[in-house]
């Protein structure tokens, strides 16, 4: 799922403080969030979360990745 949809989804849930970080490690800003795919995240799905729990782990489209 692109982040943006992700985010979307956060916040369709009550939740509108999440936070995205770059998987590679190399800590690039996530400007174009469209441009992003998750690729884990914390906590895990289906787990509850409250404001500012959600972090969202994402490399730039078509980057190599674990998923």
């Amino acid at each position: 799922m692109n982040l943006q949809a992700a985010q979307n989804a956060i916040q369709r849930a009550g939740v509108f403080f999440s936070r995205s970080e770059d998987a590679t490690g190399e800590g690039r800003s996530q400007i174009v969030d469209s441009n992003w795919i998750v690729v884990s995240q914390t906590p895990p799905a289906g787990s509850p979360v409250t404001e500012g729990q959600a972090v969202l782990s994402a490399v730039k489209i078509g980057e190599p990745n674990p998923c």
